[in-house]
């Protein structure tokens, strides 16, 4: 029997089976796609004990995060204005300055700790990626290409350059060992720090369907109920939580060590507790209806471009997020239903998406080709991605959105 990666506990069955994926971030060359491609399989388990959702671990960090890992944080305008004022709401709030040290984990291209350095605030990057670090090291934000845990940690105590922030953002839930990368935050966190983390919040993926946000780099799916059980199992205590629209909708926590006499306990915490316990976070019925959801909704959007293509028209994609990857996998959507898909971000350009083996393009190919239909892969910005192809009404072309549920609408 399987057991928990974050308490140790048995874990029941699986409640959600997306068949078998590749890796949904290993977009590959022309000469790739006639190699064969490693797939894995995408089985959701909940854990009764500590309410971690979470998969099987088939395939390390370091495979996933390598070299040529291709997410660049900056590439989304609406993702940079977020971190932007999360680093003013942070120095008003706590008075960060030229005295502190901010170390952010999965730092990617300095997306954030370029807005801390503006302000004459030391920053430490600690990012995996080479080809991101890198990035981050031309902007002039020191950054160490390496993976975060207990090693690195009580390494930073021997340079005597523990934090007094440590932010995480989208990182907890790319970690199979959980346990050692809080206890590396607990190590690195100066006695009176901070620690903030963002993921996206299991609550919003099971009430607005995002299924499509399971896949392998993923390793778990957060709700405060399960993060709270794990920083409390390494005397770390959550003081404070902010619901936010990101990603389909996520938490920012914050915590510090439970030794530190600091910041009363905020009565969100509670309130989001309460929330997720209304939601049924805590039962295992929730999950099984959620399978069940998923499963119509894969077969709404096959029958919706069925009928599409029946009548002789085009679907194009936009974007080539990793979330994109699991939904056209799951639902066997390759080129007979998407001629290809386009993307902002030049790294992917002239790649082909993993499993399916579409096409990405660059976002110019739309005014060229006119298509009838845009299926907008990354839903989650879908308002600013339909505002910048609002040209499209121009031949009367339509977008579709496929979460939480279908939708075809007009430009």
């Amino acid at each position: 029997m399987k057991s928990c990666r974050s308490c140790g506990s048995p874990l029941p069955g699986p409640f959600l089976d997306l068949g078998n994926s590749p890796l949904s971030n290993g977009y590959l060359s022309e000469k790739d796609t006639h190699v064969m491609e490693p797939y894995y399989p995408l089985e959701c388990y909940y854990c009764p004990h500590c309410s971690l959702v979470q998969l099987d671990e088939f395939e390390a960090p370091d495979r996933i995060f390598s070299s040529n890992y291709a997410y660049f944080s900056s590439y989304s305008s609406s993702w940079l204005a977020h971190c932007k004022t999360y680093v003013a709401m942070m120095i008003g709030r706590f008075g960060y300055d030229k005295d502190s040290l901010v170390m952010e984990i999965a730092s990617n291209d300095g997306y954030l700790l370029q807005y801390f350095k503006e302000q004459h605030i030391p920053v430490k990057g600690v990012e995996p990626a080479a080809g991101t670090a890198e990035v981050a090291i031309a902007k002039g934000i020191p950054t160490d290409i390496t993976f975060f845990n207990t090693d690195y940690a009580k390494n930073v105590v021997a340079q005597d350059s523990r934090a007094d922030l440590i932010i995480g953002n989208n990182v907890l839930a790319h970690n199979p060992n959980l346990n050692d990368f809080v206890e590396g935050l607990r190590i690195a966190l100066k006695s009176q720090g901070i620690i903030t983390m963002e993921f996206p919040h299991l609550l919003k993926l099971i009430a607005n369907n995002q299924f499509d946000t399971i896949y392998q780099e993923h390793y778990s799916y957060l709700s405060l109920h399960s993060v709270r059980h794990l920083f409390n199992a390494h005397q770390l205590e959550i003081f404070d939580v902010d619901e936010l629209s990101t990603h389909g909708g996520s938490l920012r926590i914050y915590a510090k060590h439970k030794a530190a006499r600091i910041h009363e306990t905020s009565p969100r915490v509670a309130e989001v507790l309460e929330k997720e316990k209304r939601a049924g976070l805590l039962d295992p019925v929730t999950y099984e209806e959620f399978g069940r959801r998923v499963e119509a909704t894969k077969r709404a959007l096959l029958a919706s471009l069925i009928a599409i293509k029946n009548e002789g028209k085009t679907v194009v994609g936009y974007g080539a997020p990793a979330k994109g990857n699991t939904l056209l996998n799951y639902c066997g959507i390759r080129t007979d239903f998407l001629d290809y898909t386009v993307d902002a971000n030049p790294h992917k350009q002239n790649l082909f998406l993993p499993g399916t083996h579409i096409p990405i393009k660059h976002p110019n190919q739309i005014q060229i080709d006119k298509p009838d239909y845009i299926l907008i892969l990354p839903w989650n910005i879908g308002e600013e991605i339909m505002e910048q192809l609002s040209f499209v009404r121009e031949w009367g072309g339509k977008f579709i959105i496929p979460i939480p549920d279908v939708r075809v609408i007009d430009a």
